[in-house]
């Protein structure tokens, strides 16, 4: 039995997955937030994790960031589950270091297949940003997930007290 943490915000979709992958065998967890979802992951460490990209807490590259940089978590497969227009979807979920995409709404006659295909696949080996790549190969096209920084400081305000250089308006 495949263990799949799902990270889905919407009740009727989550509903709706963790249904369908029971009735075909798997043991579900839902979280309806980024952070339940992570701390989910860290306790788990299930084959599969199906993640909103668009979650009001913590969005979806967030997330997916963070399960990328833990060592013990590199054989989790992590699917970008998102409503994002299919013409970037593709592009985008593997710029963020995820391993698939599967679409909402989603076909409930094969969203199980779907989700077997991840759990079955060989997981792949570790990103260039974890290990360096052999000598002929190829450096990959995709940049890895972006680092968590503080954000920038905002500039300052521009000041409304009047000009004190007495030179200034002659």
């Amino acid at each position: 039995m495949s263990r799949i943490v799902i990270i889905e915000d919407n009740p009727n979709n989550a509903r709706l997955a963790e249904k369908l992958l029971k009735h075909a065998g798997h043991e579900v967890r839902v979280a309806d937030n980024g952070e339940d979802g992570l701390m989910q992951v860290f306790t788990d460490a299930p084959d599969v994790v199906l993640v909103d990209m668009g979650l009001p807490d913590i969005d979806g590259q967030t997330i997916v960031g963070m399960l990328r940089r833990r060592a013990a978590l590199k054989q989790v497969r992590v699917v970008a589950f998102t409503a994002w227009p299919e013409d970037r979807v593709d592009e985008m979920a593997k710029a963020y270091g995820c391993d698939g995409v599967i679409t909402k709404p989603i076909d409930t006659r094969r969203f199980a297949e779907q989700v077997q295909a991840f759990v079955s696949a060989p997981k792949a080996e570790p990103a260039a940003a974890d290990t360096a790549p052999p000598a002929e190969a190829a450096p990959p096209s995709s940049p890895p997930p972006p680092a968590e920084a503080e954000p920038p400081s905002p500039p300052a305000a521009p000041s409304t007290e009047p000009d004190s250089n007495p030179s200034a308006g002659q």
